[in-house]
């Protein structure tokens, strides 16, 4: 799946909050628009561009159809975001390294005034 496929579908809030219910567990249809307070038609919609995109499986139990989660893109946008993710984390690191020393030396000029 291509990576601007993948964050339109994650751009929606609401099918944000519909793939983190199927993170947990399948639900129907009516399920799902009872958690969401959005109309069927729309959730039935956001069902189906996720399942076009690849972020949604369907499978018939007797007359319901139950929706889950498709893990696999979501793990290629993580391997993605992932040298992200590292040169996110040494910047980060090298941040709180400076306010604790700015932390540090505030305290000192404190402690200083005081005597």
């Amino acid at each position: 799946m291509e990576n601007n496929t993948l964050f339109e579908m994650l751009a929606e809030p609401n099918r944000r909050a519909i793939l983190e219910r199927l993170r947990w567990k399948e639900h129907t249809v009516g399920e799902l628009v009872a958690a969401s307070g959005l109309s069927q038609p729309g959730v039935s919609k956001h069902l189906r561009l996720m399942r076009e995109a690849g972020l949604v499986a369907v499978r018939r139990s007797g007359r319901e159809q139950l929706y889950s989660l498709r893990p696999g893109p979501l793990r290629e946008l993580d391997d993605w975001l992932q040298p992200y993710r590292r040169f996110w984390s040494s910047k980060l690191e090298a941040l709180e390294r400076s306010l604790d020393d700015e932390a540090a030396a505030d305290r000192s000029s404190i402690d200083k005034a005081k005597e």
